[in-house]
């Protein structure tokens, strides 16, 4: 009998309807004309010299990055990620932004060749935003996948890393 009430909670949540479609959308907290929709810039992630590439929209700033890193074999690497307004501070669209981010994390050395290694995390910016430019300084936080040598000795493992980050934009 007790394997049938999970099924039951089931098909009653699944009835239920609510009349507020925007109950579960975020707050739309950019205004058009706050800042240029699509801008490109540069900056640095880590240890990953960049060109990145941001689109405005009112929920907040969607981000990819793609350049090479300040190591031996200078592999490529590269993230997406997107940027919500947690609090404006009433300067411009300044204030400080909470994201996520996936992609390549860093390069590390394995059996004398540099590997790129992917992952992903959480961030907490500070945005300076205007019509002419943006301009990022990001902390995050997040884990890569684990990477081994040619004999399977982990070389790195999953565990919490930090990320530090500043890139600059401009309008298009």
């Amino acid at each position: 009998m007790k394997k049938i009430y999970p099924l039951v909670v089931l098909l009653a949540l699944s009835q239920a309807a609510f009349a507020d479609e925007n109950r579960f959308k975020p707050e739309a907290k950019l205004t058009e004309g706050s800042a240029s929709t699509w801008n490109a810039g540069a900056g640095i992630t880590q240890k990953l010299i960049h060109l990145n590439g941001e689109w405005v929209n009112p929920y907040g700033i969607a981000y990819a990055k793609v350049g090479t890193y300040l190591n031996g074999d200078h592999n490529f690497g590269g993230q997406v990620g997107f940027r919500y307004p947690y609090y404006l501070t009433g300067v411009n669209k300044n204030g400080y932004y909470v994201g996520l981010y996936a992609g390549s994390i860093e390069s590390k050395e394995i059996n004398g060749d540099d590997k790129t290694r992917l992952g992903g995390g959480v961030d907490l910016s500070y945005v300076w935003l205007d019509k002419e430019r943006i301009s990022t300084v990001s902390v995050g936080i997040g884990a890569g996948e684990k990477l081994k040598d040619a004999s399977g000795e982990v070389v790195a493992d999953i565990e919490p890393k930090l990320q530090v980050s500043y890139t600059l934009s401009i309008g298009l």
